[in-house]
């Protein structure tokens, strides 16, 4: 095996036994006793590779891995011709198969339990319904655009473009969109195509500096924005909203909101939520970082109008679609603001049941701090808390914090809601220790 050596430089080439998965779609392949490492892409657990170095640091490096010496019995070969070293960075798994991946997600979910929170626990990854073999499933797309206004997929931790005609992960509606093969304008940045699968709803944000509609190639698509700086929106085309379903109803999500990508996901979450709660008539949740208002929405059905619903969310046109969804319910009140600021005015105290779904950074400390009723919080009367993660790293450093205020966690899964790629979603139930 080559040794990484202190001379060693990017585009080196060494002969490695490949190790362990960790966090991020990579293997790791460890050395000398002075602990440094070569963190390899494209490469699977127990393979013997070539790989080329791509960024050296003092004591780690990065690699791809360029030729499978010995393979995995995992290794598969990967349905996209974008996928491998040099091309596309949106995919890290395409060369394992299915069972293989979500293995590998579930070791990571393993890893980052025992390494933040000290949680010795085997996780499994579950499948949901809605991908084509994982392909076909995502519905939301950011393309990047190269200098000469042709659209395509960024490289792995970069932002150079790598032309591409189709995506094989996105859903066949963003294809539809006809956003590659075109040329755009040298003042458009980026452009991001929302779909909404059953409804057949296709959106598209052209985002860029002094756009205008006439200079836009023509597009497959009932809506499209322009988005200036700061952020500024000018409709084209269209309602600036999409209609997803989920749950047995329709949602308004606005164009380029949050709203799960894969076609399964919202319905799978919001069941299991359901399921972890059990919620009751006259009982009181708050739905903490609530988007859209889905999970307040299924709660909200639950608990009836002897109970309530308290949602925060700071996005404005989340909020603005949350009231609209969940104006049929009287007992739901959806307040706009930062969560943990609103949560600290309001208090979690009425409330018995609390789900909560952050973004990748996780929950602020204060929002944790208040569910385990630390400071004037102490008198809470919670009781039961969902908290999905797309993040395994920040949700073992929050459960770590939960555990330590009084929970115990009764259940945790995750969901292959992002095939191919490395991400996971993760549901933990948590329920007060006796």
């Amino acid at each position: 095996m080559t040794a990484l050596a202190p001379s060693s430089r990017v585009g080196d080439v060494l002969e490695l036994v490949v190790g362990e998965v960790v966090h991020g779609g990579w293997c790791v392949s460890r050395h000398d006793e002075s602990g440094r490492v070569v963190f390899v892409r494209h490469a699977l657990p127990g393979e013997r590779v070539r790989a080329i170095i791509t960024q050296l640091g003092a004591r780690l490096a990065r690699a791809d891995a360029i030729e499978i010496l010995r393979p995995s019995p995992d290794r598969v070969a990967p349905p996209c011709r974008y996928a491998g070293p040099g091309g596309c960075g949106g995919c890290d798994w395409q060369h394992a198969g299915l069972p293989a991946q979500r293995a590998l997600k579930a070791a990571v979910i393993g890893q980052q339990l025992a390494r933040i929170a000290g949680i010795d626990r085997e996780v499994v990854v579950l499948p949901v319904d809605g991908d084509q073999a994982g392909l076909g499933w995502r519905t939301a797309v950011t393309f990047g655009l190269d200098g000469s206004g042709q659209a395509g997929l960024r490289r792995h931790r970069s932002h150079e473009v790598v032309g591409i005609d189709r995506c094989l992960i996105a859903h066949p509606l963003v294809t539809q969109a006809g956003v590659t093969g075109r040329s755009w304008p040298a003042s458009a940045d980026s452009v991001q195509v929302c779909v909404a699968p059953l409804s057949r709803e296709r959106g598209v944000l052209v985002a860029g500096r002094a756009l205008t509609a006439d200079r836009l190639p023509e597009l497959d698509a009932e809506c499209v924005q322009l988005v200036g700086r700061p952020g500024r929106r000018v409709p084209v085309r269209g309602r600036g909203y999409l209609a997803q379903r989920a749950a047995g109803r329709d949602w308004r999500v606005s164009l380029g909101g949050f709203w799960q990508v894969h076609p399964g996901a919202a319905d799978a979450l919001a069941s299991a939520v359901l399921t972890g709660l059990a919620p009751q008539p006259g009982d009181v949740a708050l739905d903490l970082y609530c988007g859209a208002g889905l999970f307040a929405g299924v709660l909200a059905e639950q608990v009836g109008p002897d109970g309530a619903v308290i949602a925060i969310e700071r996005d404005v046109a989340a909020v603005r679609d949350a009231r609209h969804n969940l104006r049929e319910w009287p007992w739901v009140r959806v307040l706009r603001g930062d969560v943990a600021a609103v949560l600290d005015s309001t208090g979690p105290d009425r409330a018995s049941l609390a789900v909560l779904d952050p973004p990748r950074a996780g929950a602020a400390r204060p929002v944790v701090d208040a569910l385990c009723g630390r400071g004037r919080h102490a008198g809470t009367a919670l009781r039961r808390i969902a908290y999905v993660s797309c993040d395994p790293a920040t949700l073992a450093r929050d459960l770590r914090l939960l555990l330590d205020g009084g929970w115990e966690l009764a259940d945790l899964h995750g969901y292959d809601v992002f095939p191919m790629t490395h991400h996971v979603e993760c549901l933990a139930m948590l329920t007060r220790a006796v």
